[in-house]
């Protein structure tokens, strides 16, 4: 598969991931630490795609390299969240390890993005 047929996917499953974190927040309790962790998890979760969105249209290689180190970022913020919330068991269990096992493997995927701009903007083969 080449770069932009992989865009396109990652594109996909990053809005598919925002729309199922958006389904999920809605399930979380309305106590204030609930809508609390609701806020961030919700705000995390579609942060990632938009970004990754807005690094397939960034103008420079540098612009591109900053708004994946952000989908990395807000990737990790997101697993957090919902770790949180499985630790609480605000909700189903086995829902909750599908979404974060999902999270996880976004961040992943971002994570190796990263480190091969980095890679070869610095030139090394490591």
């Amino acid at each position: 598969m080449d770069n932009k047929e992989f865009g396109k996917q990652l594109e996909s499953r990053t809005k598919k991931f925002a729309i199922l974190i958006i389904k999920t927040s809605a399930k979380l309790p309305l106590t204030s630490e609930g809508k609390v962790i609701k806020n961030q998890v919700t705000k995390s979760g579609t942060s990632i795609g938009a970004n990754y969105r807005e690094a397939n249209r960034s103008r420079s290689k540098p612009d591109f390299s900053n708004k994946i180190k952000i989908c990395e970022s807000e990737a990790s913020e997101t697993v957090y969240w919902l770790e949180i919330i499985e630790e609480m068991k605000w909700l189903d269990p086995e829902k909750t390890s599908e979404i974060l096992a999902e999270a996880n493997e976004i961040l992943a995927i971002f994570t190796s993005i990263g480190k091969n701009l980095k890679t070869k903007q610095t030139g090394n083969s490591r």
